[in-house]
């Protein structure tokens, strides 16, 4: 498979007490271990299981994903911004790779 590659995006800037929207979609097959390939082998199973975002290091949002999830998962979510800092999203694979991707925002 290739590799994942995460996408997020997150307002660069916010007001304090402004509630925003958080959008992230990783490009990943999300593959359920359920089909088969061309010789009728069981393709293995290969999914994202976990996503969580951290905001200044404090977690503030996790999912558990399982195989019916669709490929390429998108996420979106809301905040109320109180403060600057660094939003952090991780994605982990069954296999245990992390993909994550960083982004600022400045509140005042």
């Amino acid at each position: 498979m290739a590799v994942a590659k995460p996408r997020v995006k997150v307002p660069k800037s916010a007001s304090k007490g402004e509630i925003i929207e958080i959008k992230s979609l990783i490009s990943h097959a999300m593959e359920s271990g359920q089909r088969k390939d061309k010789q009728g082998k069981p393709i293995p199973r290969q999914i994202i299981n976990k996503f969580v975002v951290t905001f200044n290091g404090k977690e503030f949002f996790s999912a558990d994903w399982a195989p019916a999830v669709a490929a390429n998962p998108y996420m979106a979510f809301h905040m109320r911004a109180s403060e600057s800092g660094t939003m952090e999203f991780t994605w982990v694979d069954d296999d245990g790779t992390k993909y994550t991707e960083k982004k600022d925002l400045k509140v005042s």
